[in-house]
């Protein structure tokens, strides 16, 4: 696979972002391209490594290591190094219904996998990735291909996020009319509204996507709040042969301290969904941060995404606190590869930070106490710094160093603290899905949860693994069980 020698001839080299000062006046995705002499060379590093972790998909330490839909990594590199390009999409296509997703948003537990990354840079998976796919849409081998034979069967597909099209587009492809039901406005899920365009443009990609599938036959009914009067989810069973639970984990976490009701204070899921109607509707109310400080509770892809927003918007200035210590510049002894490596590292919003700021805005082991405001809102938020040690049995414990309380100015408060699990009301309610002790969806060896013809699929059933590439991965396996249901239909009919 790839040039024999190429990864000790060659380094890594990524495609060139955008200046931060320069984008972060507007809403256009950052990433440039590379030129294909470079995509090829990045190719060729790709080391014939015999045992290829980057594509197992494994779960090691409760992390991701590898690819969990399994991509045939070392397979495309290779065809990309050789200039094959088409032959690379297809084989891009045998596992991954949406490479322009992943490729763009994936956090690439490929590349934490990749056996060069064990004493090297590893190769630019995630990067090569998506240029396959988009060379793919510029040649137009991307193009509707409805099936040629319907099978008579219908399945409805609640929810519109990875996992919902991913389960949406097998179905499809096996023959099935297929009607996605998704309660916004417009469909995407996930993909839409809790991904900034920045980093996943919505009419060039998403969209693109989404009308392809339409292209193939498959059905969208946005505004359908399903569970609701206007939309029983017993309807759905009545008019559909099966159904496919795709809703997502969407309930935030948290954080029930002194002064949580204050104005000005919002969950980050509903920060970015109201930023990404307002881009795709100018003119749309926004929760905005323009011209206020600007305090994001949480260190993860989601704190990321409020960074580079506010920013957008013109915040007076922006800080990020995180709980858990600063991680290391380089692998800890017990963070081995394969594992996903937990390193010290600056995204984009972090980096746009540091160019506006002068200084990354991240502050590590910070304990949020309380917040203070008056009648028009949230003024200030009162912090404390932690110390972090491990316990005899390696458990990670911290207590709060003294004298280290202060306070800092925010008009505006994010919390990006991940979610809980799935919403209980709705569908999971109407339908009476049994549950589990996370508040998951329980669904049987073959994805069929406690009601005969329901399947779930992505995070409403799992939602502690949780990933835009894995939702799409567990659409598809629960895309294949229910097709084998209604193949038992037909056989009891």
């Amino acid at each position: 696979m790839g040039k024999t020698t190429g990864f000790l001839e060659f380094k890594r080299e990524l495609p060139e972002d955008r200046e931060p000062q320069e984008r972060i006046r507007d809403w256009n995705e950052f990433h440039l391209h590379m030129p294909e002499e470079q995509l090829r060379t990045q190719g060729a590093r790709c080391m014939d490594c015999g045992i290829p972790f980057c594509h197992t998909g494994l779960l090691i330490s409760g992390m991701a290591s590898g690819c969990p839909i399994n991509n045939l990594i070392p397979e495309f590199n290779d065809l990309v190094y050789r200039g094959l390009w088409k032959q690379a999409l297809e084989r891009l296509l045998r596992t991954n219904n949406f490479p322009e997703f992943t490729g763009r948003v994936c956090p690439a537990p490929c590349e934490g996998a990749c056996t060069l990354g064990y004493n090297n840079p590893p190769v630019t998976i995630k990067n090569i990735e998506v240029s396959i796919v988009e060379r793919g849409w510029q040649e137009g081998w991307i193009a509707p291909n409805p099936p040629r034979v319907r099978t008579g069967k219908k399945v409805a597909v609640v929810g519109s996020g990875p996992a919902g099209l991913a389960a949406a587009a097998q179905l499809n492809k096996a023959g099935h009319s297929v009607t996605v039901f998704e309660r916004n406005d417009l469909p995407g899920g996930l993909l839409m509204f809790g991904i900034p365009n920045m980093k996943l443009d919505k009419r060039e990609v998403v969209l693109r996507r989404i009308k392809l599938m339409e292209a193939e036959g498959i059905s969208f009914v946005c505004g359908a709040n399903i569970g609701s009067d206007s939309f029983p989810a017993d309807k759905l069973r009545q008019e559909f042969d099966a159904v496919v639970l795709a809703t997502g984990a969407t309930q935030p976490r948290d954080l029930p301290i002194e002064g949580r009701a204050l104005n000005g204070i919002h969950f980050a899921v509903d920060f970015l969904t109201a930023n990404t109607k307002a881009v795709l509707n100018p003119g749309r109310d926004t929760i905005s941060a323009k011209d206020k400080d600007v305090i994001i509770i949480g260190g993860g892809d989601t704190g990321t995404d409020c960074v580079g927003t506010a920013l957008r918007h013109g915040a007076r200035s922006v800080a990020q606190l995180e709980i858990l210590p600063q991680p290391p510049a380089a692998r800890a002894v017990d963070n081995p590869w394969p594992q996903w490596p937990k390193v010290a590292s600056m995204d984009y919003g972090q980096q746009e930070a540091a160019a506006l700021q002068g200084q990354d805005p991240r502050q590590f082991s910070v304990l949020t106490k309380r917040f203070l405001g008056d009648a028009a809102g949230v003024r200030e938020v009162q912090v404390a710094d932690l110390a972090w040690t491990r316990s005899a049995e390696g458990r990670l414990q911290h207590e709060e160093i003294a004298g280290s309380e202060r306070r800092l100015p925010a008009d505006l408060v994010l919390l990006a603290l991940g979610f809980v699990g799935p919403e209980r009301k709705g569908p999971i309610a109407e339908l009476g899905l049994k549950l589990d002790h996370r508040g998951n969806v329980v669904a049987d060896g073959q994805r069929m949860t406690s009601v005969p013809g329901v399947f779930a699929a992505g995070d409403v059933q799992d939602h502690i693994y949780r990933q835009a590439v894995t939702s799409a991965g567990t659409g598809c396996m629960a895309a294949l069980d229910a097709e084998r249901y209604l193949d038992s239909l037909g056989l009891a009919g």
